[in-house]
């Protein structure tokens, strides 16, 4: 039974079929082409079983899937198969690879061709738009000879799970370039800071370019040499992503949803802020409070932010915004800077929610990150050339000038606003992470 569902018939065989058919559909005309037909016929039959030896005599094809540990969400994963003939023949070969489900892909195949020893690895990516677990089915290796006859399927790495986090890709960016202080290159905004910060590190020796502000003039005077103060950033200072896992989240973007965007932006900036050595936590709310994860200063507090960014469910409720501020209240004590990941379409949704917010906003640093309608952006671009397009541009219009009056109608009560691409979504927050603290603001 194995043997039979290994076997396959290989396309150019019924090429051989056809030719034969056509010789003996002329042996009617041409009767010494006959006794010909009847031969390639038979050394047709021979072919096959010679064929048939020549795959199934040794097991003559190895190949393995290299898998990530975990998959990141909306990036290009790179996934290697590597394979090998042992076949003393130049081998035909078509990989066949079962991607999960939740790419909806049934025409994967790579074909090529190996000589004897021969080791070659093929790469491809994969893009999930979802977070969750992926079942990679089995890695099929159809080989054939020069014959072309027949195939044999062999079969390797059955069921394979991976995990689909937030984008550890992107937060591995920005990591790199928050280390090495090189954050401008991707376009965040280099950011002057004002006045000095609050917390004192050493005195040290004066050298050309320090400020003359910062002397200390009885250090100065006890080592008989110009001395100043030198300050650091305020550190360990608490920062919350909010993401709000209502219904509103749920527009799609270039095959993303809204939460999905926040997700990942909530994980490269809470790297980012951890690195500077902030503490981070996490808040997750619909019509109940999904997820807390208290502010906390430590390095590995990155994984538990990224096991409960993977595990966001949601049912795409309406969120309660009093429910947000009553459990804030209560759990987040100390004056903290809030990114607040929601979306509001209608400025009547917004001032449905402002009274929460204002009250979030007298407590701490609140900074409402919402979204532009791209798609809006497009229509508006567009050319109207007749009453129906002119009629959609100025609706479209409409609710683009409505986003702005959202922003100003939330710096009236003293909110800090980011209105965005989805796709620039991770830059503009840390951008406004970077522009509060050179401010002073926490």
């Amino acid at each position: 039974m194995q043997f039979l569902k290994s076997l396959y018939i290989h396309n150019t065989f019924f090429w051989y079929i056809a030719g034969l058919s056509a010789c003996f559909v002329l042996s009617f005309w041409f009767e010494a082409l006959y006794p010909i037909t009847w031969l390639l016929t038979l050394l047709l039959i021979a072919l096959f079983f010679f064929d048939l030896y020549l795959l199934y005599a040794t097991n003559g094809i190895e190949a393995q899937r290299s898998l990530p540990k975990k998959l990141s969400n909306s990036d290009a994963n790179p996934i290697a198969i590597e394979f090998e003939t042992t076949y003393p023949f130049t081998t035909h070969i078509t990989l066949v690879d079962e991607l999960p489900k939740q790419f909806q892909k049934r025409d994967f195949n790579y074909t090529t061709s190996a000589i004897k020893g021969e080791k070659r690895i093929f790469d491809y990516t994969v893009r999930p738009v979802d977070r969750g677990e992926y079942v990679f089915g089995s890695l099929n290796v159809f080989a054939s000879s020069p014959f072309k006859i027949i195939k044999r399927r062999y079969t390797f790495q059955q069921d394979q799970m991976v995990p689909v986090y937030p984008s550890i890709i992107q937060m591995q960016q920005y990591d790199f370039l928050a280390i090495s202080n090189r954050l401008s290159e991707i376009g965040l905004k280099k950011i002057r800071r004002i006045g000095h910060t609050q917390e004192f590190e050493q005195i040290k020796e004066y050298v050309p370019g320090d400020d003359f502000r910062t002397i200390n003039w009885k250090a100065t005077a006890k080592q008989r040499q110009m001395m100043v103060n030198q300050y650091q950033d305020e550190r360990s200072q608490p920062i919350y992503s909010v993401i709000d896992t209502g219904r509103v989240m749920k527009m799609p973007f270039n095959e993303l949803k809204l939460l999905d965007y926040a997700i990942n932006s909530a994980l490269a900036f809470s790297n980012v802020a951890l690195k500077r050595n902030d503490k981070t936590g996490m808040i997750a709310f619909s019509k109940q409070i999904e997820t807390f994860v208290p502010a906390v200063q430590k390095l590995t507090h990155l994984n538990t932010i990224m096991e409960k960014l993977y595990n966001i469910t949601t049912e795409f409720t309406d969120s309660d915004f009093g429910l947000l501020y009553a459990h804030m209240k209560r759990k987040v004590t100390h004056r903290s800077l809030i990114l607040l990941y929601t979306n509001f379409e209608h400025i009547s949704a917004l001032k449905r929610q402002l009274p929460f917010m204002t009250a979030i906003a007298k407590q701490h640093v609140l900074v409402v990150v919402f979204f532009e309608n791209t798609e809006l952006e497009h229509l508006i671009a567009a050319n109207a050339e007749d009453l129906q397009s002119i009629y959609h541009k100025t609706i479209a219009e409409k609710f683009s000038l409505e986003k702005k009056l959202m922003q100003k109608e939330l710096r009236k009560h003293g909110i800090q606003s980011i209105l965005t691409k989805p796709s620039e979504l991770t830059i503009n927050t840390i951008n406004k992470y970077l522009e509060i603290k050179a401010r002073g603001l926490i």
